[in-house]
């Protein structure tokens, strides 16, 4: 994200799920990262072009994710095998936000 232009902070905790839980991002959304910009979530290996999508339209959502580790997504490894499917979240319901 530091590449693609974003200020991040990075805090460490023991809790993840804590914080998912209080995000209220659903169990089939969560992956292994998650980040806050500004009202909303990120949650998982975003591509930078969702992320920026997210922050030009400013969509009534609580906030996107793409569910696992696929491989080469952002962070990584291997090659991308296919079109990566981002989703939206909203009071927990989960609809298709974009494709990369």
């Amino acid at each position: 994200m530091r590449a693609e232009g974003f200020g991040v902070e990075s805090v460490v905790t023991d809790d993840v799920a804590a914080i998912k839980d209080d995000l209220q991002i659903p169990d089939e959304m969560r992956s292994c990262h998650t980040a806050i910009i500004g009202e909303y979530f990120v949650e998982g290996h975003v591509p930078a072009e969702a992320i920026q999508k997210l922050l030009e339209e400013q969509p009534e959502i609580d906030g996107i994710a793409l569910p696992g580790m696929p491989q080469g997504s952002p962070g990584m490894g291997g090659e991308k095998s296919e079109p990566f499917v981002i989703y939206s979240v909203s009071n927990g319901l989960v609809a298709e936000f974009t494709t990369i």
